[in-house]
């Protein structure tokens, strides 16, 4: 293990968490947007719509293909014989923070500090339907002085982790080898076998919140690997060990 010239993070349970997220809060804030309802549907049977709607893409996205919010949205409203007053792209980031306003996870921006006064680069690589945009402005908005040189969202690639491509796509983002960096993230599946495949160092980060599930936490308990990788639980055991290479 040498020290890292970038470290890519991912999103969700690894820099930023989503407390007490509620999807039916997204149409409860879309609604009073609607400027056509062709069917009178109410919150609920709209709500109704869209989990049925999206239970039929599980299959795909379990897969390793992912959907994207916006598309999303455009399919099930239109077939819903919804209109709305204001783009999809607007009306995105109003559910998605109706869901959740988003919160840090504990010590990532000490630790993000840390790596930008001693010139580690950072980025993002995220498994998530949002779109790239409301991800990058959602990441912006909680840790405000982030250094990020890229946020890539899976939703702008059709694939998700552990394809290796979005990893190998970093590199060539960051202009980097693969051994010149670690990636970051809470899943053994998606983001250290993912990052092992693309020749990345993993780092595998599990930390618990207050009041949240981490959605990887059962899976992992049942995944073990015959590779080293770091296995953290608190990003100030980060800088520790950044500190440790450095001497």
């Amino acid at each position: 293990m040498k020290k890292p010239e970038m470290i890519i993070f991912d999103y969700g349970h690894t820099l930023l968490y989503e407390p007490g997220f509620d999807a039916k809060r997204c149409e409860e804030a879309a609604y009073p947007y609607i400027v056509e309802n062709s069917q009178n549907l109410t919150v609920e049977q709209i709500y109704e719509h869209v989990q049925g709607m999206f239970g039929r893409f599980k299959t795909a996205r379990d897969s390793g293909i992912e959907l994207h919010q916006r598309q999303f949205m455009k399919l099930v409203y239109e077939y819903l014989g919804i209109k709305f007053s204001i783009p999809y792209e607007e009306l995105e980031e109003i559910e998605w923070n109706a869901a959740s306003q988003g919160a840090v996870m504990p010590y990532a921006e000490e630790m993000l500090d840390y790596l930008h006064q001693n010139d580690i680069r950072t980025a993002v690589i995220s498994n998530i339907g949002w779109s790239g945009n409301a991800l990058t402005n959602r990441v912006n908005r909680l840790l405000p002085c982030n250094k990020f040189e890229f946020v890539m969202a899976s939703s702008e690639y059709i694939i998700r982790k552990p394809d290796k491509m979005l990893f190998e796509i970093g590199l060539k983002k960051a202009g980097l080898s693969a051994g010149q960096v670690w990636y970051c993230g809470d899943s053994i599946m998606n983001d250290i076998i993912g990052a092992h495949h693309a020749g990345i160092y993993p780092v595998l980060y599990e930390a618990d919140t207050p009041g949240d599930i981490n959605p990887y936490k059962h899976q992992n308990e049942g995944l073990t690997v015959d590779f080293d990788y770091l296995h953290l639980h608190d990003w100030r055991e980060m800088i520790a060990v950044l500190k440790e290479l450095s001497v």
